[in-house]
């Protein structure tokens, strides 16, 4: 029994809590954050009897000297976690998608938060990467600290309020780490995943804020496509919906898993 986080051994920084013989719940943050920022929903997931582990995914936090797509960082997180249910934000739920189609048998369920599963138009990809470009100069320009205070009060987030912990947290990200998630795992840079969606057979949960209506539209798409896809929109929130609303988010997690 961890009853304290403590390290998992692997090619990503990743720490876990609780019984290793109850049934894993891995959790995969958004862009600028860490493994940290799932900490408070994992612990809760863990109070009802779960094990947990949460993963620095490259570029970030303590794997922010690793630079991966969104495949090599399947294969990493996939080494790492094993069996489990996958719950994943945003960068974070696109990996999730990425485990979920190159590693199906390790995936018992998936939880996808605001997550896009990829741009199919090449000219569309193509401006996304181009904004993504911009971004990165604009992180060279600002900083960690000031792009990250930038990033979260953009429209998308619904004036989303961060502590100064988590700002501080975020913090602990280098430019460089996060200009290379920007050019090696941002949404133009990785192959679309919407016609592969079907292959999934796993209970695929789709969840987005009801102030995120893009990212809500996406998500009731991924639903209607996976044969077990659900939809649950989360009242309230924006795009960081269990960052707004995490006691929704925990009771949607644990109403997935298993019985203990």
């Amino acid at each position: 029994m961890h009853s304290q986080w403590s390290p998992v051994s692997g090619p990503l920084a990743a720490e876990q809590l609780g019984d290793p013989r109850a049934p894993k719940v891995v959790f995969l943050h958004g862009f600028t954050q860490t493994a940290n920022s799932w900490k408070p929903i994992a612990e809760q997931i863990v109070a009802r009897g779960y094990h947990a582990v949460v993963i620095d995914l490259p570029g970030h936090g303590g794997a922010s000297g690793v630079r991966a797509d969104l495949r090599r960082t399947a294969d990493m997180v996939a080494a790492i976690s094993k069996v489990a249910t996958y719950v994943g934000y945003s960068l974070g739920g696109r990996a999730t998608l990425h485990v979920a189609l190159m590693y199906p048998h390790l995936v018992t369920t998936a939880v996808l938060i605001g997550a896009n599963p990829g741009i199919d138009d090449d000219n569309e990809r193509a401006r996304r990467r181009d904004a993504d470009g911009g971004l990165e100069l604009r992180l060279a320009e600002l900083g960690v600290d000031g792009f990250v205070r930038e990033w979260v009060a953009q429209p998308l987030f619904g004036g989303l309020a961060v502590t100064d912990a988590e700002l501080a947290d975020r913090g602990r990200n280098t430019v460089e780490g996060l200009a290379s998630s920007l050019r090696m795992a941002g949404t133009g840079a990785q192959s679309s995943l919407w016609p592969r969606l079907r292959e999934l057979n796993m209970p695929v949960l789709a969840m987005a804020g009801e102030n995120d209506s893009k990212f809500a539209a996406i998500a009731a798409q991924i639903a209607e496509v996976v044969a077990q896809g659900r939809f649950v929109l989360v009242p309230g929130a924006a795009h960081a919906a269990h960052m707004q609303q995490p006691q929704f988010v925990v009771e949607a997690i644990l109403g997935l898993l298993p019985v203990v």
